[in-house]
């Protein structure tokens, strides 16, 4: 059985991930590890003074991720495919590289939020810095279109 793991961050790519991902593991007979990774927020000394709450702020994210992955995964199985929620604590791109040697990927499935290259150069891309560190196939979907201003 194939394993398709699918990062989702929960943002309008995500459903396009899903998609994606439940259809792959439908052509490969596969199954779908749906997989979401908390980054704790970097505190400096500015900030100190959150560090009381740092364990609730975190807890809090942690028990709405671990919400919301349940609702994706209802919908992989209401199209009969096999899934698995995994939620991790660390830095995305090596966490999520990890996990895919881990679990035996076969396919990553990953959204692009369609930034800028400025963008991408100034803040970064966890897509971007796991397709170029994967070992297995990473399909790339875009995410919904936004009307452009006129």
């Amino acid at each position: 059985m194939k394993t398709i793991l699918a990062p989702v961050d929960f943002s309008a790519a995500s459903d396009a991930v899903l998609a994606q991902s439940i259809d792959l593991a439908r052509a490969l007979s596969g199954r779908v590890v749906l997989l979401t990774v908390i980054q704790p927020p970097v505190i400096t000394t500015e900030y100190s003074g959150l560090l009381e709450n740092l364990s609730e702020v975190m807890a809090a994210g942690e028990r709405n991720a671990a919400r919301r992955l349940a609702e994706l995964a209802l919908r992989v199985r209401a199209a009969q495919i096999p899934v698995e929620t995994v939620q991790l604590n660390g830095p995305p791109v090596r966490s999520i590289l990890d996990h895919a040697k881990q679990v035996g990927a076969d396919y990553l499935v990953m959204g692009s939020h369609g930034h800028t290259a400025l963008y991408d150069l100034l803040v970064g891309s966890t897509t971007h810095g796991v397709l170029l560190r994967a070992s297995c196939p990473v399909v790339i979907t875009p995410g919904p279109k936004t009307a452009k201003p006129a």
